[in-house]
């Protein structure tokens, strides 16, 4: 892959991810808010073990607790991740490039880990839409958070090969 091509390519996925992995954690901020708010009151008619369990959501199925834990724990690492990743590929050069790459491989791995309970729900079924619609961007960020960390990978690549620690564009 050209430096250019990389670093472009890169660049446009880092802000897609921004605006993805803000809109996850918007939803899944606002699912916390809703099942803190909800949870005394439907909590209080369930069975000892259900009414003790400490991810219970009175809304979705036995699945949302965890999706919108990890969803929510995907989306501010990913937020984070992408705006320091957009900075590091702006300098393009190997020491920068290898932090991107290292955080990105891990914001992947975390959003594969949300996107699975995500499958999981969905599998289960019986959802509200802003469920769903958490589901469906989680699925969506599991393939550009991926497309991202190859693009950088790749940039790594070629920045070592050339040897001098800076890419010339």
């Amino acid at each position: 892959m050209a430096s250019g091509a990389g670093k472009s390519a890169a660049f446009a996925l880092l802000i897609l991810n921004v605006i993805l992995y803000f809109i996850v954690t918007v939803i899944s901020a606002w699912a916390v808010n809703h099942g803190i708010e909800r949870a005394r009151e439907t909590a209080s008619y369930l069975t000892p073990p259900a009414r003790i369990f400490p991810i219970y959501f009175p809304f979705g199925n036995l699945a949302t607790g965890f999706l919108v834990i990890f969803s929510f724990l995907a989306g501010i690492m990913g937020i984070i991740t992408s705006i320091t990743g957009i900075q590091n590929v702006m300098q393009w050069n190997t020491p920068n490039l290898h932090a991107a790459a290292a955080s990105s491989l891990i914001t992947w791995l975390l959003t594969l880990l949300a996107m699975g309970v995500a499958c999981k729900e969905i599998n289960i079924g019986w959802t509200e839409a802003n469920l769903r619609t958490l589901e469906v961007v989680l699925i969506i960020l599991g393939g550009t958070q991926m497309f991202c960390t190859a693009a950088i990978h790749a940039g790594v690549q070629d920045v070592a090969a050339l040897g001098t620690g800076t890419a010339r564009i």
